[in-house]
């Protein structure tokens, strides 16, 4: 398991689904190990009833549905799909609005979902999804795809304080197209980890929201130093 673990960490992002099938077929023991650590690609889905679209992943899932956070329904249809509770519900729904502000004015367009479920002992967690895909600001560069993760366990509250703890992933696919010197690919992924005891007199999301605005500052810095090297080598 360690070293399939090690391979998935190796592969590009595009490649990831490919490995990880191939992976399930070799060793079918690990299955539910491999699906809840192996990040994949993102995937975007229509909410019919709002008209909006939302992001697929394992933390709105059940069985082969997927749970609208505009909506709070799957699609396809499931009768006893697992919901939020009617308070995690309404902190969702808030999420929702607040992140789809965050992502306009850091990312200028895309797609993001935020989904949050109880956890044991009065604590809870919650997923924040980013996708961007687009154009380069040059010529030369075009952005294949950004998909950014965040997932964020939140324990109870003492003393009017609470442990966050922020597990980040960043999957980055960038192509290049040079006249002279063709075409360049660069794909990876970037892994981080952000712990706090905050105190909640502002809110849980406030407190949230700063932690994925830290963090993605310094995945940004982190990428940018590896895309910017490789590509300096690459168009000089």
């Amino acid at each position: 398991m360690e070293a399939a673990m090690d391979l998935m960490r190796r592969m590009p992002p595009g490649s990831t689904e490919t490995a990880l099938n191939a992976l399930l077929s070799l060793l079918p023991d690990h299955s539910l190990d491999l699906l809840s650590q192996v990040d994949l690609r993102l995937q975007v889905c229509m909410d019919k009833e709002n008209n909006k679209e939302y992001i697929l992943c394992e933390y709105n899932r059940d069985t082969d549905s997927y749970r609208s956070p505009w909506s709070n329904i799957y699609e396809p249809p499931l009768e006893d799909g697992t919901v939020p509770s009617e308070e995690m519900r309404n902190l969702e729904v808030e999420a929702n609005e607040v992140f789809s502000v965050y992502r306009d004015q850091y990312y200028e367009g895309g797609i993001s979902s935020v989904y949050i479920w109880e956890d044991e002992d009065e604590s809870f967690i919650a997923c924040f999804l980013i996708k961007k895909d687009g154009q380069g600001k040059r010529s030369y560069m075009q952005i294949g795809s950004w998909d950014a993760i965040h997932v964020i366990q939140v324990g109870p509250e003492e003393e009017g304080a609470a442990h966050y703890c922020l597990n980040s992933t960043v999957m980055l696919s960038l192509t290049t197209d040079n006249k002279q010197s063709g075409t360049f690919n660069l794909s990876g992924s970037i892994r981080r980890q952000m712990s706090m005891t905050l105190a909640v007199a502002d809110g849980h999301l406030v407190n949230m929201g700063k932690m994925i605005e830290e963090m993605e500052g310094k995945l940004r810095n982190s990428l940018d130093q590896v895309s910017a090297s490789s590509l300096l080598k690459y168009v000089a």
